[in-house]
C-alpha cells in the first residue's frame, strides 16, 4: 500500500510561504529573528503545527511565539491567497527546542568523553 505524498508536499510548501511571509510581510516587532524549521500537517489537512526556531532570551521567544499566534489568522488569509486548496488548515505555531536538545546531548556526550 502506497500512502499519499500529498501532505508532505503541502508541508513544504506551507514551510516555504510562511518564511517568506515573516520575512517580507509581517510588520509586528514582537516577532524577532524567527526561522520556521518545520510544518506538520494532520492527515485530514485540516491543522498545520508550525515549528519556529526564535533567536533572543526566553522572553524574547515567548513574545515572538505569542505574536506569531496572534497572526495566526492573517497568515491562514495570506496562505489562501498563495496556496489553491479546498480547506485551509488551521495554523497553530510551536517553538522547536531540537537544536537546544541536540546540543544538551553534544554537551553530555563530551562530558562522558572527559570522564
Amino acid at each position: 500500500m502506497q500512502t499519499s505524498r500529498r501532505p508532505q508536499r503541502l508541508a513544504l510548501q506551507i514551510q516555504q510561504e510562511i518564511s517568506t511571509m515573516l520575512f517580507r510581510n509581517v510588520k509586528d516587532r514582537r516577532i524577532g529573528m524567527v526561522t520556521v524549521t518545520g510544518v506538520d500537517l494532520s492527515p485530514d489537512l485540516r491543522h498545520a503545527r508550525v515549528y519556529v526556531s526564535c533567536m533572543g532570551t526566553d522572553q524574547d521567544r515567548a513574545a515572538s511565539l505569542q505574536a506569531l499566534n496572534h497572526a495566526a489568522g492573517w497568515i491562514r488569509h495570506e496562505l489562501g491567497q498563495r496556496i489553491r486548496m479546498k480547506f485551509l488548515p488551521e495554523v497553530v505555531f510551536f517553538t522547536d527546542s531540537s537544536l537546544e536538545y541536540g546540543e544538551r546531548i553534544d554537551r553530555l556526550l563530551d562530558e562522558i568523553k572527559e570522564q
